[in-house]
């Protein structure tokens, strides 16, 4: 393709004349190369159902919470009197990517919490790596051998998530998501993982953080992608289900445009106030008659299932809500006759209040007797990152407009069919 344009510095001279005609003529070119190159791409993402609810179902959920309670992070500081909740990776998003020559297909956790990609690597024989029969799901592992244009690097990766870690090597390939390629993308080749994957139905995770947020300075895939599309941003809707059944399709991420089907149209932005995860400031937060007043860091993560609050908040929302803490079940819970007329989450943003219904977050998981799990719980930072996460109960309620060229993230309510459509979301 000729080159049209130069990249000019201010007071740069051109090393010659152009012609107002021909002016004309390049930029109605550029618009047309623009018309026909920048694109808008859209991929389906899928739930795997409540793992929480599969568990229990099956009897297994106190072996289970056994298993992760020994797994926590050692800076999770806990809430006096309160146990650890288990909500990281229970009903996960999920996307379909593919990575090798020929492609090879992998289901991953969609996560704008983290930004590294990683898969499982097919040499791993473990029962982890394989996945536990009690998840129901048998693991899509790489095969790196049969990839003719995979590149095995010297380095070594190890990430340690909050419910667990996966360690390996790096490596490079081409890889496809949602009618997108990266010819060479860095990713990880996991060959040990930490149980909690073994009960997940996921083959890896795909980050959608910032590039600082990457170990060993990968660049995550999407910005790898970034020239292909109409707008350096992505959105994404996760549909909002009463039924907690497994599988199927539960969402859509939309690369380089807004959701214009899925989402209201009015998108209220704030400035992020870091480049690592998708963070930005909240001024208050209330429900029923307790209020707070603070400016606080909080992240919108994908990756996160329930909401993290700080661990003064937790306390009044369990007061607002009459919630009893299940010992059994290590989780607090409230009677199910009460989904539909708890007091609204309500948060103000960028002097925006933003409502979160009690049928968001309040979850039947089948815990017999009535009860239903409420999706919030409290965990202090330790002084360290965000200290709120907005995980999949705010993203449900909300569409989440990621952009990366303005350095900020857009709210807009999104739409669900078959469920109340009042407006959540006021200007004050």
């Amino acid at each position: 393709m000729l080159k049209l344009l130069y990249y000019c510095k201010p007071g740069y001279k051109l090393p010659f004349q152009i012609s107002n005609k021909d002016m004309r003529t390049a930029v109605l070119l550029l618009a047309l190369v623009a018309v026909l190159y920048a694109k808008v791409f859209k991929m389906e993402t899928y739930n795997t159902g409540s793992n929480m609810a599969r568990l229990i179902k099956k009897g297994l959920y106190q072996d289970y919470l056994r298993k992760m309670n020994q797994l926590r992070s050692r800076h999770e500081v806990l809430a006096t009197g309160s146990q650890p909740i288990i909500d990281y990776f229970d009903d996960s998003y999920l996307i379909n990517i593919t990575v090798g020559t020929p492609p090879q297909q992998v289901t991953v956790i969609l996560d704008t919490g983290s930004s590294n990609l990683w898969v499982i690597d097919a040499a791993c024989r473990s029962k982890v790596c394989d996945g536990y029969p009690e998840s129901g799901y048998t693991k899509h592992k790489f095969d790196t051998t049969a990839s003719s244009t995979f590149v095995k690097e010297k380095t070594e990766f190890f990430i340690d998530y909050s419910p667990g870690y996966c360690s390996g090597y790096q490596g490079k390939d081409t890889i496809t998501f949602g009618g997108l390629t990266v010819q060479v993308q860095e990713f990880g080749v996991a060959n040990m993982l930490a149980e909690v994957y073994g009960y997940q139905q996921m083959d890896g995770i795909f980050g959608l953080g910032w590039p600082a947020l990457a170990v060993n300075k990968v660049i995550p895939p999407m910005q790898n992608v970034l020239s292909q599309l109409d707008a350096p941003l992505f959105t994404i809707w996760l549909d909002r289900k009463l039924d907690i059944d497994m599988g199927g399709a539960a969402g859509l991420i939309t690369y380089g445009a807004l959701d214009a089907v899925n989402c209201d149209s009015t998108v209220n932005y704030v400035p992020l106030s870091a480049e690592t995860y998708w963070q930005f400031k909240i001024q208050a937060f209330s429900i029923g008659t307790y209020t707070e007043s603070k400016s606080e860091d909080v992240m919108s993560d994908t990756g996160t299932v329930w909401i993290r609050t700080p661990n003064d908040v937790i306390n009044n929302i369990v007061k607002q809500t009459g919630a009893k803490f299940d010992w059994i079940n290590e989780m607090y819970t409230v009677n199910c006759s009460t989904m539909y007329s708890q007091p609204d989450l309500i948060w103000t943003i960028n002097n925006v209040q933003y409502k979160v219904p009690s049928v968001e977050y309040i979850l039947d998981l089948g815990l017999g007797k009535g009860k239903c799990a409420l999706t919030l719980y409290g965990l202090n930072n330790g002084g360290f990152g965000p200290t709120w996460v907005f995980g999949d109960t705010w993203i449900r309620t909300y569409c989440n407009v990621y952009d990366i060229g303005n350095q900020q993230i857009g709210f807009a309510k999104a739409f669900h069919s078959g469920l109340p459509s009042d407006s959540p979301m006021s200007s004050i």
